[in-house]
């Protein structure tokens, strides 16, 4: 998709780069890179000249050493005292469990673990910003039960939860519950792997307007749920993964036509940050999260 006429200040320098960089960085989604940055600076989140050709090439070069057969530019979380950086590696199955890396400059990368249901548990009592320092540890004060012999009491218990540990556990969270793709995008074949649809052109106008084009891109959760005769109606091929259409709360997504129809933008309400973009008709499309790394709790109440 071009540039021109996005109404951005550094058009032409998304233009330049693109020529500059697309051979490099050919399948780390450059185009779609440079379209995320485009929107999250349309928030007041883009980023400098430099820190965007620093990412093109650095995620070029993690793409290679990694051996992934594709790397997606996640997003940024927002710190008090830095920012954090994120990218995930893609397998030859796209849904196989994506590999999160981090940067603090754009440059350097740094592995993060799986994430694991301990950590959720383990970080659901931080609340606030991220500090930006993933040597950072919160303290958390708990009670625990203690066996004295025959006596059981309770006593305090001071907790070391470590930033990058909370830094998983939210990117976890947050791609269970808002990483999207449009229907068609991938292809499932009945033995071998989940797979891009080079066949994909893109969700025509009418069908880019409604919630139930686009899934959540993880393993289904709700597919399961549903009756023989409304599994019927679906194709194996393409409907393997949940709708974003049954969603709760209700409501939690905002669905706009942006630049004469030729964009169409989702935004969740429950985690604020997370915008999805797709050109009807084309194969481009993408999300972005750039926020706190906070969820909107009040969401249910706001509706």
């Amino acid at each position: 998709m071009e540039g021109r006429g996005f109404g951005f200040p550094w058009t032409r320098f998304l233009l330049a780069t693109r020529r500059a960089l697309s051979r490099a960085a050919d399948g780390m989604d450059a185009e779609s890179l440079l379209l995320s940055l485009e929107l999250a600076s349309g928030s007041g989140q883009g980023l400098s000249p430099d820190r965007r050709a620093s990412l093109l090439t650095s995620l070029t070069l993690v793409k290679r050493d990694y051996r992934f057969d594709r790397v997606l530019f996640w997003g940024r979380i927002l710190g008090l005292v830095g920012d954090y950086y994120i990218a995930q590696g893609v397998s030859e199955d796209q849904l196989a469990p994506r590999k999160t890396l981090y940067s603090l400059n754009c440059m350097e990368w740094s592995l993060l673990p799986p994430a694991t249901e301990e950590m959720e548990t383990q970080t659901s009592v931080v609340k606030g910003r991220f500090m930006g320092d993933p040597s950072h540890e919160y303290e958390h004060t708990e009670l625990q039960k203690v066996n004295e012999g025959e006596k059981v009491f309770e006593e305090e218990v001071v907790v070391q939860i470590k930033e990058e540990t909370r830094l998983v556990s939210v990117i976890d969270q947050i791609d269970k519950a808002v990483a999207i793709i449009p229907r068609g995008a991938l292809f499932k074949t009945p033995f071998g792997p989940i797979s891009v649809n080079r066949t994909f052109e893109g969700l025509s106008l009418s069908e880019a307007k409604k919630l139930s084009s686009y899934f959540h891109f993880r393993e289904p959760v709700e597919l399961k749920n549903k009756t023989l005769l409304e599994k019927a109606e679906l194709d194996p091929s393409l409907d393997f993964m949940d709708s974003l259409e049954h969603d709760i709360p209700k409501g939690s997504w905002s669905v706009q036509m942006e630049r004469g129809n030729a964009l169409v933008v989702l935004r969740s309400l429950l985690w604020p940050g997370l915008t999805f973009y797709h050109a009807p008709r084309t194969k481009n499309y993408g999300y972005i999260y750039v926020g706190t790394g906070e969820k909107n709790l009040d969401l249910p109440f706001m509706l």
